[in-house]
């Protein structure tokens, strides 16, 4: 059963981190209002309460459920995945540091300075695309070492 707990979690909240990589890429754009700025800053709080929990419940399952560490460690799917999810992390730290300057300092930002956001927004949701086509390689044994 905990196997199958871990899954379903961790599945969901990959869902979730996604639906808000997806919702902030669509929210940032010219014309936003400190309303708004506010509203995507709080989402991104969450994109990165989101980002924690998947950490925690990726390994668990990787340490605790049925396939075990053994299997993971030495796979270089799981290693990729890793990875890239490390890589999303970092390109999400300009957006975040650019968030909380325009909601400290309630000055709107000007269309350069949405397009750079925008950017590493594109990169993260690129690079997203590649977690499940290791997740599925992984999952079937492919990579082992």
């Amino acid at each position: 059963m905990l196997d199958l707990s871990l899954a379903i979690a961790h599945h969901l909240l990959i869902f979730a981190i996604f639906g808000v990589l997806f919702a902030e890429f669509w929210a940032i754009r010219p014309g936003m209002s400190e309303a708004t700025v506010a509203r995507i800053a709080s989402l991104d709080l969450g994109y990165g309460i989101l980002a924690a929990a998947v950490i925690v419940v990726g390994f668990g399952r990787a340490i605790y459920a049925a396939k075990g560490w053994a299997y993971y460690s030495h796979n270089a799917f799981f290693w990729l995945k890793i990875a890239g999810f490390a890589a999303i992390g970092i390109l999400s730290l300009p957006p975040t540091v650019a968030l909380v300057r325009w909601r400290k300092s309630r000055a709107l930002p000007g269309d350069p300075e949405i397009r750079k956001v925008r950017r590493y927004l594109h990169a993260e949701l690129a690079l997203f695309a590649f977690l499940p086509v290791f997740a599925a390689a992984m999952a079937r044994g492919y990579g082992e070492f």
